[in-house]
């Protein structure tokens, strides 16, 4: 087990109960944190930028450096935190990342946000089709919490925060080659936005950096295959104690 606690930050419109059965399967002191606007914390009332939610973030981390994982939304608030407070990140795993993209790519996300400022009922529909497409896997109870999560933010501020998620790549793009720690980009095969080629992109803007691209798995991988995660996460951190040692 690690010496130093794993903290989890969850994607847009999602909160920290994504990582409850994740975080029991862990070997590991786990920290779950709702990100800012989501879950318990205050919604938002005003534009964010990346570097702000990492900053509300980072007063809420524990003290000393930890495992920083982060999924979607989370994974580029867990890259500006490595970036910006190198000290705090152990390591960094970025899960169901996205990664500068496209302009067709940005027009897509964006177009995403649209729908959801226009009706954000039909746009929670529309996630949930995306991610547990007809034939998964997935627990229909799983699905079934996941839709009620969506149904539950505040919509002004699931806008502010979906902003960040369309733009926070491009802020974060010029400086992920400060990134220092031992580093995981791991997706899905099937992920239709946060694809296998954004986290390639990841792994080489990140020096020595791991690519893991999990099969036949969408965007909701740590709910749909948690024990690939879980195998992954495990290796880096044990890796990376390994050379500190």
């Amino acid at each position: 087990m690690p010496a130093a606690p794993v903290v989890l930050l969850h994607g847009v419109g999602l909160d920290r109960t994504l990582w409850d059965a994740f975080a029991a399967s862990l070997d590991a002191e786990t920290i779950a944190l709702d990100l800012p606007g989501h879950g318990a914390e205050p919604a938002l009332r005003a534009p964010q930028t990346l570097a702000d939610l990492a900053d509300d973030v980072l007063r809420r981390l524990p003290d000393g450096a930890v495992h920083l994982v982060g999924f979607s939304l989370g994974a580029l608030i867990a890259q500006q935190i490595a970036v910006q407070d190198p000290d705090r990140a152990l390591t960094l795993t970025c899960v169901s990342g996205v990664c500068r993209r496209t302009d067709a790519e940005r027009a897509a996300v964006l177009a995403r946000l649209d729908s959801a400022r226009d009706d954000f009922a039909a746009s929670v529909q529309a996630s949930l089709e995306r991610w547990y497409p007809a034939g998964t896997g997935v627990a229909a109870e799983t699905i079934a919490q996941t839709r009620r999560t969506l149904l539950a933010n505040d919509v002004e501020s699931y806008l502010y925060a979906y902003a960040v998620f369309a733009q926070g790549d491009a802020e974060i793009a010029p400086r992920l080659g400060e990134i220092g720690c031992p580093t995981l980009a791991i997706t899905g095969e099937l992920d239709p936005g946060s694809t296998p080629d954004m986290s390639r992109r990841l792994a080489e803007a990140v020096a020595g950096a791991r690519l893991v691209v999990v099969p036949d798995t969408r965007h909701m991988l740590p709910v749909e295959r948690p024990d690939a995660l879980r195998t992954a996460l495990t290796e880096l951190i044990s890796e990376s104690e390994g050379v500190m040692r």
